[in-house]
């Protein structure tokens, strides 16, 4: 896979392949708490009284997180440096840093009143650090390895703010990842790109993968935002402050489908949090099934520009919906070697176990040179099978090479307020005409 540096006619710079880097401006503290209007747009205060994210981890793969920073203080844990030497709680970069305060800062100062604040600002940030530099290239057997980790540590959503070059796949590393992610039951959510174009950048088009576009305050899409086939939601991207050690006053201002990612991935924080019992797909279904598409009329999920519309955490937490099926409505990624991990050898075994009963009862049948061609035989299968990855096909990593798979039969979406979701209550904060506050959009067959 090829990395390059990619500069947008907008400014936003895209370093594909790792991060999804952009330019950023210095913001003041003060700044920074009157331009988080990604804040109100979530009508923040009540989706807090349901839920803050307490007791669930956010992995934030990618240039590290600056644990010292004012607005992160006690919210980062150690986390893991897989760049040959490092701390996971420093970055050079900044890219990392503001990820994990769109997910769970908590401002500072008196009553904390100045700087940023998350989403979902009690959640923890397991810093896994993947690149120290923007030169840096961020390695899928970098990157991959972090995404185990980030399971093994018990993370309950991943969050990858970076992609691949210009269309490259996602090579058995980052899959066999991704697929041990999912077999574990943790949310993986992952940028659509910033290129502009209509196709979805991997990993975030990979099967079960919430891919997340990027849209601007009147809830329309960000011009650089990339669309097609594979998008799953869009959340608030466009002017998004920031911590960002890396400028004077330690904040910043920037667009991207990076920061979109973020937003989304503390909206599934926020659902694990309160509906602890919630699998990982039934997490995701209910960002789903209470995604908007605001004043955009006609639309029909999935949308190839807003794909099922734009994450309403509030809804999330509080309308009726129906645990359903613990499957990925997304699909899921598979892996003979994911599988054989996640069952702990259960599986592989039993079958070793039904093998031998069967093989054995046939020799106790037969005998003399009956008895050499089953062995030969079984010997010949077992072989073969071993050859095969065990799973029947060829070559191994597993998984389906397509774009994922919207779900076919998803129930309707159950009947909201005209103000639930992104509005807030009336009087609190006045509703323009693009408000995001609008009826789930219905589903496309």
């Amino acid at each position: 896979m090829s990395f390059k540096r990619v500069w947008s006619a907008t400014g936003v710079v895209a370093l594909t392949g790792a991060l999804l880097l952009t330019t950023a401006s210095t913001a003041s503290a003060d700044y920074v708490r009157d331009q988080q209007w990604a804040l109100n747009a979530f009508a923040a205060d009540d989706v807090w009284a349901e839920s803050q994210g307490q007791g669930v981890t956010v992995a934030v793969v990618d240039s590290g997180v600056d644990a010292s920073h004012p607005d992160l203080s006690g919210q980062v844990l150690a986390g893991k440096d897989f760049t040959g030497g490092g701390n996971a709680r420093e970055d050079l970069v900044g890219h990392g840093t503001k990820m994990a305060s769109i997910i769970a800062g908590h401002g500072h100062g008196s009553g904390n009143d100045s700087g940023v604040v998350g989403l979902a600002p009690k959640a923890k940030i397991l810093p896994l650090r993947t690149l120290q530099t923007r030169n840096d290239k961020n390695l899928e057997e970098t990157w991959g390895p972090a995404v185990r980790y980030a399971v093994d540590q018990g993370a309950k959503v991943i969050n990858l703010s970076f992609g691949s070059d210009g269309g490259s796949k996602t090579t058995s590393d980052g899959r066999e990842a991704i697929a041990y992610a999912q077999a574990h039951d943790v949310v993986v959510v992952a940028a659509a790109g910033n290129e502009g174009i209509g196709s979805v950048i991997e990993p975030a088009a990979l099967p079960g993968v919430v891919s997340v576009g990027a849209v601007d305050e009147k809830a329309n899409l960000w011009t650089d935002s990339n669309t097609g086939k594979g998008l799953t939601l869009t959340a608030p991207g466009v002017e998004i402050v920031g911590a960002n050690s890396t400028m004077s006053n330690g904040y910043g201002e920037s667009s991207g489908t990076s920061e979109a990612t973020a937003y989304a991935s503390a909206a599934a924080a926020l659902v694990r949090s309160k509906y602890p019992d919630l699998s990982a797909g039934q997490v995701i279904n209910r960002l789903i099934k209470t995604a908007t598409f605001a004043h955009h009329k006609g639309l029909k999920a999935p949308d190839e520009e807003y794909g099922y519309g734009i994450v309403r955490p509030y809804s999330a937490l509080t309308m009726d919906i129906p645990a359903g099926s613990k499957k990925n409505p997304l699909g899921q990624l598979q892996s003979s070697s994911v599988s054989s991990q996640s069952s702990k050898g259960t599986d592989s075994s039993t079958q070793a176990k039904k093998k031998k009963k069967s093989s054995s009862g046939s020799l106790l049948l037969i005998g003399g040179i009956a008895a050499v061609v089953v062995i030969g035989a079984i010997a010949f299968v077992v072989i073969r099978s071993r050859r095969n990855g065990g799973s029947g096909g060829p070559g191994s990593g597993g998984g389906s090479p397509q774009h994922p798979t919207y779900p076919s039969a998803q129930q309707p979406y159950p009947n909201s307020a005209p103000n639930q979701g992104y509005s807030t209550p009336p009087g609190q904060f006045p509703q323009p005409p693009n408000s995001y506050s609008q009826q789930p959009p219905h589903q496309g067959q």
